[in-house]
């Protein structure tokens, strides 16, 4: 069975930095691809950024663009976020999410879309306060 479990959140001010780690287990897939989400209360669920395992291509949402950035360690199965010059905006509970390879393969890549991910994990808040 899939599991995602992150780490990391906590509370900052804004202009700080955090760094997520999503720590998967409990599958051997060649190829995948895993996201980061985030909701705010009240908002939907939104997509942040996604790595993908094989060629390590990158994804991001608009809004963290430069000043997120996601990276993996395929050995440890270990997906970061490095999160920088947060601003209040960012506040959320933060989702790791992955796709496995019968959906890379149905869909030919992956982006940032909630129904592209089969697998969850339970989330880690991230505070900024101003």
């Amino acid at each position: 069975e899939v599991q995602l479990v992150e780490s990391g959140g906590g509370l900052v001010q804004a202009g700080g930095s955090l760094r997520l780690s999503c720590a998967a287990s409990g599958f051997n897939f060649d190829d995948y691809v895993v996201a980061w989400f985030r909701q705010a209360p009240g908002k939907e669920r939104e997509g942040v950024s996604r790595i993908r395992r094989s060629d390590g291509s990158t994804l991001y949402a608009d809004s963290v663009k430069g000043r997120f950035t996601i990276s993996r360690d395929n050995a440890n199965n270990l997906v970061y976020l490095q999160m920088d010059s947060l601003k209040p905006g960012d506040t959320a509970v933060y989702y790791c999410a992955l796709a496995g390879p019968s959906t890379i393969l149905l869909l030919g890549d992956v982006g940032l879309r909630r129904w592209e991910y089969e697998h969850w994990g339970s989330g880690t808040q991230v505070t900024v306060s101003s």
